[in-house]
This record gives C-alpha cells, sequence and structure tokens, in this order.
C-alpha cells in the first residue's frame, strides 16, 4: 500500500455519505466493522505514519479524518455498548490500536499502548 492508497482510505472510513461500510458509518448502525477492515485502517495508518514522519504539516482532510478516526470509533462503540449492542470480542482493542496510531501521526511517535 502507498501513501495515496492509505489516505484514500482512511479518509474514506470517515466519510458519513461515501460508503456505507465504512468503518465510522458500521459503528453508528451498530454494525461490526467488515472482515480485515481494521487491518486495512491499521496498516494504511502506519504508512501514513512512515511517509509523513519527516513532515512538519498534515494536511487538513487527513487530519480531520484522523481526529474521526482515533476519537469517535471509541466514542460510537460506548454508545453502542450503552444501548446494549454486543459487539466482537476484540473490538474496543482494535478501535483503540486506531487511537494510538492516529495520536502517534500527530506525535511523531509510534504509539502501542497509554504506556508507551
Amino acid at each position: 500500500m502507498n501513501y495515496e492508497i492509505a489516505r484514500k482510505l482512511l479518509i474514506d472510513q470517515t466519510k458519513n455519505d461515501a460508503n456505507p461500510d465504512a468503518l465510522l458509518n458500521r459503528l453508528r448502525q451498530g454494525k461490526a466493522p467488515v472482515p480485515g477492515q481494521i487491518t486495512s485502517i491499521l496498516l494504511a495508518l502506519k504508512v501514513v505514519f512512515e511517509t509523513l514522519k519527516d513532515s512538519d504539516t498534515l494536511d487538513r482532510e487527513l487530519a480531520f479524518s484522523l481526529y474521526k478516526l482515533g476519537i469517535k470509533g471509541l466514542q460510537l462503540f460506548a454508545t453502542g455498548r450503552k444501548a446494549g449492542i454486543e459487539w466482537p470480542p476484540l473490538l474496543q482493542e482494535d478501535l483503540q490500536r486506531i487511537s494510538f496510531a492516529t495520536e502517534s501521526i500527530f506525535s511523531n511517535m509510534w504509539e502501542t499502548s497509554l504506556h508507551s
């Protein structure tokens, strides 16, 4: 996966109207991610991190998508859980990994956990 593909994948996962199977759309609807979706997002985040690690700036569209992936995914998970949705067992951990990876892009230091 190259940077342009990774960037597009991340942005597409946060758009409300682009794709009903976008991660945030699925979570908003109380549906689990499609198989392989989390893996693809994490790979794209790593590619973006590696590409931008020497850059001082991020484009606004990518930055907003990173923010939404890092924050909204966990918020939608928590909202769904409170509403009684039974999420897949590892989804919360996967969403936390996405959150750490988005934080890594902003901090320019790869984070794998809260204690890194």
